[in-house]
């Protein structure tokens, strides 16, 4: 799509990041959000590698003047915007009865609340274009556990919020849709396995094994392959579809 630009935050590294490189083929420009920085340019090599422009803009989405900020420097650079897709948000596994306020403040005010904000302000921008919004959510929305409650509750926020957007979007011309991945293999979810196999008297090998059988699965997700639904979603070939919630589990959710 020639002369069309996309927004994709948490673009540093996993689902982003993967996201960000494989819609370089479908579109010539590329906002890069995220914190890290070095990691960002990394991201912005590869996009570029492929023949697309890049923007990268280190923001912290928490912040609330940040989601202004990174559309008019989009605006300013690029003169439109054709698709958001809101992927940032870290929300940290920690059972419902030890999980502080201040840590499901900073759930809500990245994940929730960063991707609110920016599709608000890309909205006027998405509305002229005829433009496209995902959200990310995860299965977690759907069978939240006490052992990661506060992701759970965030992601099912994030589905109804894209609901929302969606109703209005109907009338506006906007295309939003939600994406519920189940478990991927991200250098997170590495992160957190090599953390919590030793207190689990296990290596991390065993460890990365248990957890695919636990949920009835035959191996994690890879990150480009939520990218190529992402990719599919914001492309012409799916317009008609909006106010969707898209599961790719490998067979998780086993419910109709």
């Amino acid at each position: 799509m020639s002369d069309t630009v996309a927004i994709v935050t948490g673009a540093s590294q996993g689902i982003g990041q993967a996201t960000a490189i494989r819609l370089a083929r479908d579109f010539s420009k590329l906002v890069l959000v995220a914190r890290n920085k070095a990691n960002l340019e990394e991201t912005a090599k590869a996009v570029e590698a492929t023949g697309a422009a890049a923007l990268a803009l280190d923001a912290d989405l928490a912040e609330p003047a940040s989601a202004q900020a990174v559309v008019d420097k989009t605006l300013a650079a690029f003169g439109r915007i054709d698709a958001l897709l809101n992927i940032a948000g870290a929300v940290p596994q920690i059972d419902v009865f030890e999980m502080t306020d201040r840590q499901w403040d900073d759930g809500l005010a990245l994940k929730l609340h960063g991707a609110r904000r920016l599709t608000v302000a890309a909205w006027p921008a998405l509305k002229e274009t005829k433009g496209s919004v995902v959200l990310m959510s995860g299965n977690s929305a759907i069978f939240p556990k006490a052992s990661y409650a506060a992701v759970g509750t965030i992601n099912a926020a994030i589905s109804a919020l894209a609901k929302a957007f969606s109703d209005r979007g109907i009338e506006d011309g906007v295309q939003v849709n939600s994406v519920l991945p189940g478990p991927v293999m991200t250098g997170r979810r590495r992160s957190y396995l090599e953390h919590w196999a030793p207190l689990h008297d296990m290596s991390v090998e065993e460890a990365t094994a248990r957890f695919p059988k636990e949920a009835g699965i035959a191996r994690y997700g890879k990150p480009e392959e939520i990218a190529e639904l992402m990719a599919f979603i914001v492309s012409p070939g799916a317009r008609w579809m909006t106010g969707t919630t898209l599961r790719m589990d490998g067979g998780e959710v086993k419910s109709l």
